[in-house]
């Protein structure tokens, strides 16, 4: 769009197309002095010119963290949330994953990741008054080939860990045929797979939940130690096509990730970008971090416990930062109907 078209005093229009600045959306490039400087605006008129720009490009209005705490923001559907399939977990979350946005899933092998992943790929599918999104997933792997088997056994067993659910709401869910898996072998077919298929799924109304499973894998692969900057371009521009699809399609997307070991030089540099006293640290670095909207991590801890007569490893899940929810935590285990939250230790008496 042109700068003409803005409702705008004429007298600004001529001093931007003096300074030939011909097209509105050129206006975001440049900061206020910048502005004031090429166009010789006041700061008062550059102010009206960037409210003018910002508000033709930004339908809906900012929204900060203590609207969003508060549940504030109806037209961001602030209240909405996909649920983990647990009351535990979704108590940590505030009821489960915001509608929008980038949430990181970070911890080592084993720890219980892909499993929360696929169980929140069966959770989207219920009605909204069940935590759900009332659609499917895409589920794109990155790594090994996707468990199906898994996936079958926890579709069956959603009417054990789901009974706050009526049985006939369940039933009439076909779970396995909402679920659309893409398995990606580079970085060109992850770009192909997030910039040209999954806006058809999309557009159909196929699909309201994104997961990459993972997204550090081809990234450590494709580049070599010296070659930061070469990755960390490719990793922007990766980001960059997730954010326009959230934003796009009013979509939230899951990034499994993996981990690295915390060098004894960088434990203080990183101590914001996970948890305290944590060995090791997201994998991707800063360039990854400050992509991300939540990051939440799994930890797989000593010990089991049991339930009947299943066997479960105790893991923990632990919200590092987002902007709605405190540091929090919670134990769970994997069992054969999917994860489920664990009753917290009792706190120890300082007196006894």
């Amino acid at each position: 769009m042109s700068i003409e078209q803005l409702e705008l005093n004429p007298r600004i229009i001529k001093a931007v197309n003096n300074a030939n600045i011909g097209v509105a959306r050129d206006i975001l490039k440049f900061s206020g002095p910048d502005l004031q400087r090429l166009t010789r605006l006041s700061a008062s008129d550059v102010h009206h010119l960037q409210t003018a720009v910002a508000a033709l490009f930004c339908k809906k209005p900012p929204v900060s963290a203590l609207q969003l705490y508060r549940g504030e923001c109806p037209e961001w559907d602030c209240g909405l949330r996909v649920s983990m399939g647990c009351p535990v977990l979704d108590g940590v979350l505030r009821g489960g994953l915001l509608p929008w946005g980038l949430t990181e899933l970070a911890g080592p092998s084993g720890a219980g990741k892909s499993q929360l992943a696929m169980q929140l790929c069966l959770s989207v599918q219920y009605p909204a008054q069940y935590g759900g999104l009332g659609s499917g997933a895409l589920y794109i792997c990155t790594e090994d080939s996707f468990p199906i088997r898994r996936l079958k056994q926890l579709q069956n067993e959603q009417p054990s860990l789901r009974s706050d659910v009526p049985p006939d709401v369940v039933s009439g869910i076909c779970f396995s045929d909402n679920i659309y898996v893409e398995h990606a072998a580079d970085l060109g077919a992850l770009m192909a797979c997030v910039s040209q298929r999954a806006p058809v799924l999309l557009a159909q109304g196929r699909v309201r939940l994104l997961v990459v499973d993972s997204v550090a894998a081809l990234f450590r692969s494709e580049f070599q130690a010296d070659q930061g900057l070469e990755r960390s371009r490719h990793l922007t521009a990766f980001a960059t096509a997730l954010h326009k699809l959230s934003a796009s399609y009013r979509l939230p997307i899951l990034c499994v990730n993996q981990v690295t070991d915390v060098m004894d030089g960088d434990s203080n540099h990183d101590a914001g970008l996970r948890p305290v006293d944590s060995k090791v640290v997201p994998a991707l670095g800063m360039a990854w971090a400050n992509q991300v909207m939540v990051r939440l991590m799994v930890t797989r801890l000593p010990g089991a416990v049991s339930m009947g007569t299943q066997s479960s490893a105790r893991r923990r899940l632990e919200v590092v930062f987002a902007p709605h929810l405190a540091r929090d935590s919670c134990l769970f285990g994997v069992w054969r109907e999917g994860t489920r939250g664990l009753p917290s230790p009792p706190t120890q008496d300082a007196s006894s």
